[in-house]
């Protein structure tokens, strides 16, 4: 179960950072952005300690 958990969480993390590149690069909305990358970097760390 918790295999599943991370799963999503990686989805996650690479569905933000797509989508906060995205606002960034596109220059729509450069604080939304910023914003996912930096719940995409927790979300990450977030993973990371839960695995060891």
């Amino acid at each position: 179960m918790a295999g599943i958990f991370l799963s999503v969480a990686m989805l996650g993390v690479i569905a933000l950072t797509i989508g906060g590149g995205w606002l960034i690069a596109n220059g729509r909305d450069r604080r939304r952005g910023i914003l996912m990358l930096v719940a995409a970097a927790v979300l990450l760390g977030n993973v990371l300690i839960l695995t060891l």
